[in-house]
């Protein structure tokens, strides 16, 4: 006897009997969180430090290079005081020269810090 090929059809599209779980879908969303946090999230974290730590060490003489671009030689650095002492943040006003040219900015406006053995290229 053939079937009746419609009534076969309805029953194949038939979801399966029985409640899914959410175990799997759960489990899938983690693993992508997990890859996320260790290939984007961590290492971001990890050169912010890296990038503050290094403004909080910034000296006088030390080149630098703002966000703006401009390629600059540290003179002064004015700290904020914190409880009658000085603690270096990233509003602190630092002191630039470039060429004849001497300008403020902030602490936190420091893109890259060029080290005294390697001078910034004119």
């Amino acid at each position: 006897m053939i079937p009746d090929f419609p009534a076969a059809i309805l029953a194949l599209r038939q979801a399966p009997s029985g409640g899914g779980s959410l175990t799997p879908l759960l489990f899938q969303f983690g693993l992508i969180f997990l890859i996320f946090y260790f290939l984007i999230i961590r290492p971001q974290q990890k050169q912010r430090k890296r990038h503050e730590e290094a403004l909080r060490n910034l000296k006088r003489g030390d080149h630098v290079v703002t966000t703006g671009g401009i390629i600059a030689e540290v003179v002064h650095i004015r700290q904020a005081m914190v409880d009658g002492t000085p603690k270096p943040g990233m509003d602190d006003e630092v002191t630039i020269k470039s060429a004849d040219t001497r300008l403020v900015v902030e602490r936190g406006r420091i893109a890259k810090i060029v080290t005294q053995d390697a001078p910034a290229a004119t």
